[in-house]
């Protein structure tokens, strides 16, 4: 399965989920790439939309893979098992850590613009990104919104690995995937056009009705 680009993402993300209706339903983009899809999503179900800040926390020598995650309101997660075979050391952990953090909030308050955060508590929150590949920034993303008294949390994304969901546990209350391929190497490979969201982009999408 091969996505034109992550608005026909997420038009086909939406046409799974119009069963949660829109009552008490938030949805959330990961900024950037998943705030396209989750805007489809959004306008589906009637819903309002927000983004949920994370940042993955990159290998020092290898920032593609994934040692960890940070999310506001201090969530921090830590993959014992990477750190541990890259015998990677807790000051370079900070280090990263301390970046990525500053990243996060310039982030927050870039896309927000002074606005308020829809709020979670007591609802239906629904987590949307353009995929998932290591799943540690969704898992960091799933963590803040029950910080914030979510009711349920649903988990949905395009095009994932097989077994994406074990490697998330119990993270969040339902999955939704549209494609779970076992021949899978990166997010990219399955969009025809994957350029790069723009904060602008962002910034349009949280701005629209």
């Amino acid at each position: 399965m091969i996505f034109q680009n992550r608005v026909d993402a997420g038009r086909q993300l939406a046409a799974r989920l119009r069963s949660l209706g829109h009552e008490g339903v938030v949805v959330l983009g990961l900024p950037r790439g998943g705030v396209p899809v989750a805007d489809e999503v959004a306008r589906a179900l009637g819903a309002p939309l927000d983004v949920v800040v994370v940042r993955k926390l990159g290998v020092p020598t290898r920032p593609e893979l994934a040692m960890g995650a940070i999310g506001e309101d201090g969530v921090r997660i830590i993959n014992d098992e990477i750190v541990g075979l890259l015998r990677i050391a807790s000051g370079q952990i900070a280090q990263v850590e301390r970046r990525e953090r500053a990243e996060l909030h310039r982030r927050a308050e870039l896309f927000r613009a002074g606005r308020s955060r829809v709020p979670v508590a007591a609802r239906t929150v629904v987590i949307v990104d353009d995929g998932l590949a290591t799943g540690a920034t969704a898992r960091a993303a799933c963590l803040v919104v029950r910080a914030h008294g979510a009711a349920r949390v649903v988990l949905a994304v395009p095009v994932a690995p097989l077994g994406w969901e074990e490697k998330l546990g119990e993270a969040a209350d339902e999955y939704v995937c549209l494609f779970a391929p076992e021949d899978f190497d990166a997010v990219g490979q399955f969009y025809a056009d994957f350029t790069a969201t723009s904060d602008d982009e962002v910034i349009e999408c949280l701005r629209r009705p």
